[in-house]
C-alpha cells in the first residue's frame, strides 16, 4: 500500500527565473557589488545637490498658479509642433516603406537586405535630442531641423517594425501569385501590401503621437515648436508660464494618446 504524499511535497511552486542556484546568487551578488561600486565611485556633489534642492523649491513656487496670459505665443508653438509632427510623419513613414521592404529577409536578396537592416541601426542608433543638435548645427534654428530629426526617428521605429510583420506574413499567398506568373511587384503589391497595411495604418498613427510627444523635447535644443517656447520662457525665468506650458503639453498628449488608441483598435 502507497504511502500518502505529504502537504508539504504537493504544495506548487513556482520554478526560478535561473534555475541553477549557484549562477542565481552569483548573478544576485554581482548585481549588488556593482551597483554599490556605481554609488561610491560616481562624483556626487552632496552640497551642490542640496542647493539644487533649495533652487528647486523657489522655481516651483515660482510657478503656482500657471500664467495664460501669453496664450498667443503658447498656441503658435503649439501649432508648429503639430506641423512638425505631421510632416515629419508622412515624411519618415513614406520612407520606412521601400527601407522595410529592404529589411524583410524574406523577400530581399542579402545585399540589399544588409543595406536596408543598416539604414535601420543607424536610424536607430542616436537619441532624437542628439540627431536635433546635429541637424540645428547643419540646417539653423527652426523648424526644418526638427522636421528632419522626427523623420530619422520615425524611420528607426517604423521600418524596424513594418520589417518584423513582413517576414511574419502568410507565404501562402505569395507562393500562389507567383506560381501564376505574376512579377516581383505584383507579388508585393497583391500579396504583401495587403496582410501588413494594418500594422501599418497602426504604426503611422502611433509614431504620430509619439512625434508629438519628441517634437517638445527637441524643440528645447532649438528644432521649433512648443519645446523652444518652454525654453525660452525658462530663459526669462517665466516659471509661471513654462508650468502652463507643461500642462498643456501633458493635456494634448493624453488626448492624442487617447484617440490613437481608440483608432488602433478600430482597425484592429
Amino acid at each position: 500500500m502507497t504511502q500518502p504524499i505529504p502537504a508539504s511535497r504537493r504544495q506548487w511552486r513556482k520554478r526560478p527565473f535561473i534555475a541553477n542556484a549557484w549562477l542565481r546568487w552569483g548573478l544576485t551578488i554581482g548585481v549588488l557589488v556593482y551597483a554599490a561600486w556605481a554609488v561610491t565611485s560616481l562624483p556626487f556633489d552632496w552640497a551642490r545637490i542640496a542647493a539644487g534642492m533649495e533652487r528647486a523649491s523657489r522655481i516651483f513656487s515660482g510657478a503656482f498658479p500657471p500664467s495664460f496670459a501669453r496664450h498667443e505665443l503658447l498656441i503658435e508653438g503649439f501649432l508648429e509642433s503639430l506641423k512638425i509632427a505631421i510632416l515629419a510623419t508622412l515624411l519618415g513613414v513614406g520612407l520606412s516603406i521601400p527601407i522595410a521592404f529592404m529589411a524583410a529577409r524574406n523577400i530581399a536578396a542579402v545585399p540589399v537586405y544588409i543595406v536596408g537592416r543598416a539604414l535601420i541601426i543607424v536610424a536607430r542608433s542616436f537619441h532624437p535630442v542628439i540627431v536635433a543638435i546635429l541637424f540645428v548645427k547643419a540646417v539653423g534654428f527652426g523648424p526644418v531641423a526638427g522636421i528632419l530629426t522626427l523623420t530619422i526617428y520615425s524611420i528607426g521605429f517604423v521600418a524596424k517594425m513594418l520589417a518584423e510583420r513582413i517576414e511574419e506574413i502568410d507565404w501562402g499567398q505569395v507562393e500562389a501569385l507567383r506560381s501564376s506568373g505574376a512579377g516581383y511587384i505584383a507579388v508585393l503589391q497583391f500579396a504583401v501590401l495587403p496582410q501588413i497595411m494594418p500594422r501599418q495604418i497602426g504604426l503611422a498613427m502611433y509614431q504620430l503621437d509619439s512625434n508629438l510627444r519628441a517634437s517638445a523635447v527637441v524643440g528645447i535644443v532649438g528644432a521649433g515648436g512648443i519645446g523652444a517656447t518652454l525654453m525660452n520662457a525658462f530663459g526669462r525665468y517665466d516659471y509661471d508660464f513654462a508650468l502652463a506650458i507643461t500642462l498643456v503639453i501633458i493635456g494634448v498628449i493624453l488626448i492624442s494618446e487617447a484617440v490613437s488608441g481608440r483608432m488602433r483598435r478600430m482597425i484592429w
